[in-house]
């Protein structure tokens, strides 16, 4: 395990970091041309994930500055007591050591996560996609820098440019020491995080998120809701893929079509239960595990429940653990869906677009996480540490 580096000294290589990506703005654009020029286009939502524009250079930028104002995640006290033979006990929040992060086709994760990993006092061994290379190294290539330039070695940030192979044969006999694993992307690349590696794994999981139309729910709200969740950004695991609604609503039919029209004119493809497909003349869908599908396209499911605790049922049996949201004008109703879904992150009367680090004040996020342990939601800085014990003595026996 490195020694820590002072606050100070982190700080300084994250505002570097932030500089570089302003400097070379350009250059980092090209590389990620090339990246895309390079890619086959199969896949519309890895795509966008691959893309480097200025808006996201403008959000690696910000995650960087807001990253060195925040306060050190690490030495803060969580617990105190004083021992009855006089032993002054605390317990610390702590660096884990080395974290690695696998990722598919998004650059801003080789800035944003290396930058938390890094703030919160660890090394960080990134392991990204072919299909994002170039933007990778170039990225990687300023992280050195920066830790350069301020006398930090610069092994602090590693990027692994391995084949599926050589990834399980590290995840299965390190060459260095790894003290957890953060895999992101699809469940296929966590599946098989989780059977080769031989350290904790943080799993950030799917989403598949569902929206819960109330026969008390504040219907043009309902609509803004439905249509942001699926159509502002596909590509993203907050994105919103199924709806149910209260057969108590009154003119539900009438509901379901305006939404299926409105979703149709954006695009994208709508499939229905039984009763939406006989109530809007939309295709039915097939099998029930569709339920359990996340998209990451222009599709999305609607579907019936004829109750509140209809609903929560069917969320908890198909969701992914991610995010779920109620719209209703009726509270504690809101409050007993929130309380009962078992999702990262509930809402009531919001878009699940919102479950996001930057989004919940954490200044950027290392993943999702849709474990309950070690951290569920948007795994921020202050959660990217463990714990140790510290025991002041003075000669003290049991």
């Amino acid at each position: 395990m490195s020694t820590l580096l002072s606050i100070a000294k982190r700080n300084a290589v994250l505002s570097r970091m932030a500089t570089l990506l302003e400097e070379e703005r350009a250059s980092l654009k090209s590389s990620n041309q090339q990246d895309l020029d390079n890619y086959s286009g199969a896949d519309l939502a890895m795509e966008k994930r691959l893309l480097v524009d200025d808006a996201k250079i403008d959000g690696m930028i910000l995650s960087m500055q807001q990253l060195a104002s925040q306060e050190d995640p690490i030495g803060v006290e969580r617990f105190h007591f004083v021992h009855e033979k006089g032993m002054k006990i605390t317990n610390k929040t702590a660096a884990f050591g080395t974290v690695m992060i696998i990722y598919e086709s998004r650059p801003d994760v080789t800035v944003e996560a290396g930058g938390i990993a890094f703030k919160s006092g660890n090394k960080i061994l990134l392991k990204g996609g072919k299909e994002s290379l170039l933007s990778n190294l170039k990225i990687v290539e300023l992280w050195h820098q920066a830790l350069k330039e301020n006398e930090v070695a610069e092994n602090w940030v590693e990027y692994l440019n391995y084949n599926r192979a050589e990834t399980q044969a590290f995840l299965e006999k390190p060459t260095q020491r790894v003290d957890l694993i953060v895999p992101r992307g699809g469940e296929q690349l966590i599946a098989f995080v989780k059977q080769h590696a031989t350290c904790p794994v943080i799993v950030s999981g799917r989403g598949n998120n569902f929206v819960f139309v109330n026969r008390e729910a504040d219907l043009q709200k309902a609509t803004d809701i439905i249509i942001n969740g699926k159509t502002s950004n596909i590509s993203v695991c907050n994105a919103l893929d199924k709806v149910l609604i209260d057969t108590n609503l009154d003119h539900w039919e009438t509901f379901a079509q305006q939404i299926v029209n409105q979703l149709q004119e954006h695009n994208v493809t709508v499939l229905g239960d039984q009763k939406v497909a006989n109530a809007t003349g939309i295709p039915q869908i097939e099998s029930d595990l569709i339920w359990y599908e996340e998209f990451l396209d222009y599709k999305i499911v609607i579907g019936t429940v004829g109750s509140n605790q209809e609903a929560i049922a069917k969320i908890n049996q198909y969701c992914g653990g991610h995010s779920a949201s109620i719209i209703t004008e009726n509270e504690p109703t809101a409050q007993e869906f929130m309380d009962n879904v078992d999702t990262a992150a509930v809402y009531h009367n919001a878009s699940t677009r919102f479950t996001d680090g930057g989004q919940f004040g954490l200044g950027g996020e290392l993943a999702i996480s849709t474990d309950k342990l070690h951290q569920r939601g948007p795994i921020g800085l202050q959660h990217l540490v463990t714990n140790k014990w510290y025991i002041y003595g003075d000669g003290q026996i049991r």
